[in-house]
């Protein structure tokens, strides 16, 4: 036990093996909620044809591996999983919309991670993200907050298609009422601040959704799922290893693997900072956060492993700032976190249980998390208000987070140039615009 605590410098940081379990629990209960959302948006919702068990076993071993490795490697208290928002575009903008196969899609995530590996260790990834306005950033989070709300909203029937308005109300059905009793459930959770409120919510509501189903008699009409006949399995490898990359490296891939590049990686960077700031894990002579190359090594292996074994890209979470907040300060809070992950590796039938109506209304309250940017954003200097806007209404609205960060920075660079401020663009924004015009030139219908 010495040598464990010497290895985590323990006493340096303030801290013992109580508290870094108690703090690694914390941010479990906080995250584990994707256990059961990403099998939902990647094998159901998306109509993929991926093996829900098998998106089950893939999330459950890159949240384990990544957020160990990270303890190991970086001492950090950062957990990974499978990241919200990157889910959807592959579940959606690729899969569902886009035509992609999902072993194709799991090739541009396995393409991305390699990039990133090598961005990570040339260390010039933070100077890419640097390079990207935050007025840009803000518009994109918000963009993809509202896009998972809007999912959540459709899967729950809450809100349906309309062939004059495109959508409307769905009305008061047993479903709509099972999704208001959640929303309004977590949303108390989380105004209370409830440890591991999204979990409970989604637990409770799924109990609400059978009881119903028992009730009413609803089995027949498959609203909601029902009790399973068994409760454990074994890990189901279906999509293990099953990444197509030859597929992923044509031509018409190159935006996709560029978004899921722009995305994990001013995602993972703002996440590390804002953990970082609420822990004080910033480096008093830099004002960089601590270990932060070896966190975004981690960071891009975790994406790595995700295609290879059968997932949307993994990244840190923003709820590691719940074990910090319980007192972790290094590495082991992140072990405790991976090693919680690793039983529902045989609970794939349970999670399964899981209905869509279930995990909606925890799709709205993470939407209302992915606002918060926003509040950073100076609304009256328009140069940069009127592409964060553009980015943050087009993604929900055509329902694809690339057309939402492409207008996005064309949009910005434009009106850059035609206000006379063309040294504001560094020359990497450029090489971005290069690629979303290449982008646009693909859906010319005329």
């Amino acid at each position: 036990m010495e040598a464990i605590a010497r290895y985590f410098h323990l006493e340096e940081n303030g801290t013992d093996f109580k508290t870094e379990a108690y703090a690694g629990l914390a941010t479990f209960l906080t995250m584990a909620y994707i256990i059961f959302i990403n099998p939902n948006i990647l094998a159901r919702q998306s109509g993929s044809g991926m093996s829900f068990a098998g998106v089950v076993t893939a999330t459950v071993l890159v949240s384990a591996f990544s957020s160990i490795f990270m303890g190991l490697y970086a001492n950090l208290p950062f957990a990974l999983a499978p990241g919200m928002g990157i889910n959807a575009f592959f579940a959606f903008t690729l899969v569902k919309f886009g035509g992609v196969s999902w072993e194709t899609a799991l090739g541009a995530v396995f393409i991305a991670g390699v990039v990133f590996l090598i961005l990570s260790i040339m260390k010039i990834r933070e100077k890419i993200v640097e390079s990207i306005p935050l007025s840009i950033r803000y518009g994109v989070s918000a963009g993809i907050g509202f896009f998972l709300a809007f999912i959540g909203l459709k899967s729950s029937g809450f809100i349906i298609a309309h062939p004059v308005t495109f959508v409307t109300f769905g009305g008061i059905t047993y479903k709509t009422l099972v999704f208001i009793f959640g929303l309004l459930l977590i949303s108390a959770l989380v105004v209370k601040k409830v440890k591991g409120s999204l979990i409970i919510g989604i637990v409770l509501t799924a109990c609400v959704a059978i009881a119903t189903n028992k009730i009413f008699g609803l089995e027949g009409q498959k609203i909601f799922a029902s009790i399973p006949k068994e409760y454990v399995s074994f890990p189901n490898f279906d999509v293990f290893f099953k990444l197509d990359i030859t597929g992923a490296l044509s031509v018409g891939m190159i935006l996709p693997i560029f978004t899921l590049i722009f995305t994990d990686m001013f995602d993972s960077i703002s996440t590390f900072v804002g953990v970082s700031e609420v822990g004080g894990f910033i480096d008093k002579k830099t004002g960089t956060p601590k270990n932060v190359g070896r966190a975004l090594l981690v960071d891009a292996f975790s994406t790595t492993i995700s295609g290879l074994f059968g997932t949307s890209s993994g990244t840190t979470y923003i709820e590691s700032a719940a074990g910090v907040k319980e007192g972790g300060r290094t590495g082991l809070t992140a072990i405790v976190t991976g090693i919680l992950f690793l039983p529902f590796l045989f609970l794939a039938p349970l999670v399964s249980v899981i209905p869509d109506v279930a995990t909606a209304p925890v799709l709205v309250i993470i939407g209302v998390f992915m606002m918060q940017p926003l509040s950073k954003l100076d609304w009256l200097v328009y140069e940069k208000a009127i592409p964060a806007f553009l980015a943050l209404v087009l993604i929900p609205l055509t329902y694809s987070i690339t057309t939402g960060i492409v207008w996005g920075f064309l949009s910005y660079s434009i009106i850059k140039l035609l206000i006379g401020k063309i040294k504001e663009l560094p020359l990497i924004l450029w090489i971005i615009n290069i690629f979303c015009i290449i982008s646009l030139s693909m859906t010319i219908k005329f």
